[in-house]
């Protein structure tokens, strides 16, 4: 084992009726540091010259935090309810509900809106989720382009921009964004309505100019969209 592996290990506390585990990295640094990822995972580094115990009592003392971030992290992991793809099921778009119609067709394969129905063409009904999949996913990249211009002009006053915004298929999160001012967004909240997407913007370009949850994280994310948490309940309950 090298001297780099000696510096991380896996620990964990109790606290009341839970068990928090966490990454320790003990790095040559003066203070000790606590990360709650988006992925929820706790990071915990801390100086070469503190003790385990120490450690692991000031974690204790964290717990409160630490959990409450865990939650509100769980609160944007996709819990949509499971898809069959068959005909009169329910979808949603921009928060519109529709009944999925699957038909056949030697022609081109397709999905139409038409009054309350999501009609979707197939030359073969295994094809129906690929198809619904590409046309949430092409059309989650025209809306959102329209809807980040004024999210992104907006911070551009505050002289921060994200270098790319990507739209994809997401399994376990709805947003990223990455330390080199990468947004990535979940194609599936196409689902819900524009406020919801612009405040995911808004929170996620927030974290450009503040990376953690911190007081001025929120001020600033207020400052941008005063009614943030009305659209953050919602997309927390609308997708569950």
């Amino acid at each position: 084992m090298n001297s780099k592996d000696k510096m991380l290990t896996l620990q964990n506390i109790s606290f009341w009726t839970k068990i928090i585990e966490f990454t320790l990295l003990q790095l040559d640094r003066k203070t000790l540091a606590i990360e709650v990822t988006p992925d929820m995972d706790v990071i915990v580094r801390a100086p070469e010259s503190i003790r385990l115990d120490s450690i692991l009592d000031r974690v204790r003392k964290k717990a409160p935090w630490i959990i409450k971030q865990i939650n509100f992290f769980k609160d944007f992991h996709p819990k949509l309810t499971p898809r069959k793809y068959t005909s009169w099921e329910t979808f949603l778009y921009l928060w519109k509900q529709y009944i999925l119609k699957v038909e056949k067709t030697e022609e081109n394969e397709c999905v139409k809106l038409k009054w309350k129905f999501f009609m979707v063409f197939v030359k073969n009904i295994k094809n129906t989720e690929k198809i619904v999949n590409e046309w949430y996913l092409n059309n989650a990249k025209e809306k959102f382009k329209v809807y980040s211009e004024l999210i992104i002009q907006k911070f551009e006053n505050l002289n921060v921009k994200p270098n790319r915004i990507s739209i994809r298929k997401m399994n376990s999160r709805w947003w990223s964004c990455s330390k080199k001012w990468n947004i990535t967004l979940n194609s599936d909240l196409i689902r819900a309505p524009r406020w919801c997407i612009e405040y995911v913007l808004t929170h996620e370009c927030t974290h450009l100019l503040e990376f953690g949850h911190t007081k001025r994280f929120y001020e600033i994310q207020t400052s941008q969209m005063p009614d943030w948490e009305k659209w953050k309940n919602k997309l927390e309950n609308l997708l569950a």
